[in-house]
């Protein structure tokens, strides 16, 4: 054949190459390699995530900077080509005052002398006279001991003194560890009021000891107010030692207010897929962080990483089968009221959210997935195992819920949920806190994060086979 016939031929074959390759499974080991691979050479979302933490700053819900990380989100999604979409949230907007407190009386008081105490109004925490108050101080340790000592309680400040156990946090339990003390955050100050607290304080739920004071919500409403703030471990436990000589007594000025709720949005940007465009995977952070730092682990690196999944799939030039949808939550903080407002709306069609994903426990190296799937369809993920394994992140860990707090309205209604499996032993240094700033990212977990999320994103976005329900929803 000479070469004038030949070329006819080598253009049919290689098209015949290409078409065999582009009909290949999306979810094959090249893809996900090359989806990790571009990932790992890529500082998109640490860009994005500097722009959040220095450009915005806090980003509390009512806020400016809430506004603002919309707007700058919404921009950057577009950017890329995402189709944005704002859905409209209606969100609570609790603005901080001053927050003093000062030991004005103890035995062995040298005459003159007073001790600063260094806190931190707590969200949704009531007001105290703008003059302050001065109460003698209680210190217990649970829910429980407080109820015991309902008589001691009225007219003072009671102190939960119960130090954050970093042991557990240091051995994989971060999770559970702050669990057991933020439920005396949300409901001591509750039960404090219903027993005629005059305040109530938290020793700070953190595991590093740098008199830093760790915000966070209440549980209290216009019905049972009360001014509640969090003091540093190191304060706490001077009270303690002092409270083991007499009586103690502390000086407390806290002036918040609770404003009327707040108009915002979640910022939903969808990569729509191909023949299954109509099924959904979500992948998700919350964009709203607290007002005392720049909420840099919590959770502009959940936001960043999802936003980059788009960002490295344009890059490809991939399309899943599924729509990817990155959702960037509104008032995860104090409230949840983005995730139930996307609930509430998709409550009809909760059929068609395939999987979500939400990564909301900071950019600690990520070691794995956890996803809340039943048992025998957990053997599904090993190629995606596989693909992570050379950056360390090849674990899979099944569990029955996950509890996602913007997605586990989701979750009980069935839908799965996947989260990055990370090492959280330093999270809650920084969690709630004014250290929480962008210096304290580490830019090669942050990749590795961004690598996880979006194979993750198109594995699930390209299964065949079903992954059933959540667990807890199967009869």
């Amino acid at each position: 054949m000479n070469l004038a016939l030949r070329k006819p031929v080598i253009a049919a074959l290689a098209a015949c190459f290409l078409n065999a390759a582009s009909a290949a499974p999306a979810n094959e080991p090249a893809t996900l390699n090359q989806i990790r691979d571009t990932a790992m050479q890529s500082d998109w979302a640490l860009k994005r995530l500097e722009d959040l933490t220095d450009l915005v700053g806090p980003r509390l819900s009512g806020s400016a900077g809430a506004a603002a990380a919309v707007e700058q989100v919404a921009d950057a999604m577009r950017k890329l080509g995402a189709k944005v979409t704002l859905q409209p949230v209606k969100v609570p907007h609790w603005v901080r005052g001053e927050e003093t407190g000062e030991l004005v009386d103890y035995a062995g008081r040298p005459a003159g002398v007073t001790q600063r105490v260094v806190l931190t109004a707590l969200g949704g925490s009531g007001a105290t006279p703008a003059t302050g108050l001065n109460a003698q101080v209680i210190i217990v340790h649970d829910l429980d001991e407080l109820q015991a000592r309902a008589a001691e309680v009225k007219g003072r400040i009671v102190l939960f003194d119960v130090p954050f156990d970093q042991g557990m946090a240091d051995r994989g339990l971060a999770g559970p560890a702050y669990g057991r003390l933020s439920r005396m955050r949300t409901q001591g100050p509750k039960l404090g009021s219903k027993l005629g607290a005059a305040a109530v304080l938290i020793r700070s739920i953190g595991g590093a000891d740098y008199r830093l004071a760790h915000t966070g919500a209440t549980g209290l409403s216009a019905d049972d107010r009360i001014p509640a703030a969090a003091i540093t471990s190191e304060d706490a436990m001077l009270i303690a030692r002092l409270a083991k000589r007499g009586p103690v007594t502390m000086k407390l000025t806290l002036t918040p207010q609770n404003l009327p709720d707040a108009d915002t949005f979640n910022v939903i940007a969808d990569l729509p897929g191909s023949d299954k465009a109509d099924e959904v995977v979500v992948v998700s952070g919350h964009l709203d962080s607290w007002d005392l730092g720049t909420g840099a682990h919590d959770d502009g690196t959940g936001v960043a990483s999802s936003m980059a999944v788009i960002e490295t799939l344009k890059k490809l030039k991939l399309q899943p089968r599924r729509t990817i949808r990155v959702i960037a939550w509104a008032n995860e903080e104090n409230g949840t009221r983005g995730g139930a407002a996307y609930h509430a709306e998709n409550k009809g069609r909760l059929d068609k959210q395939f999987a979500a994903i939400e990564s909301d426990g900071g950019a600690g190296r990520p070691f794995g997935i956890r996803g809340s799937v039943k048992p025998q369809y957990a053997k599904l993920f090993a190629p995606l195992q596989a693909a992570l394994l050379p950056i360390g992140a090849g674990h899979f860990a099944r569990q029955d819920a996950l509890g996602a707090a913007d997605l586990y309205l989701m979750e009980a209604d069935g839908v799965p949920l996947f989260e990055p499996l990370s090492d959280g032993s330093a999270y809650f240094d920084y969690h709630h806190t004014a250290a929480d700033t962008f210096d304290k990212v580490n830019p090669d977990y942050l990749r590795r994060h961004v690598a996880l999320m979006t194979a993750l994103s198109w594995y699930l976005a390209n299964m065949d086979q079903p992954i059933g329900r959540a667990p807890e929803q199967q009869q």
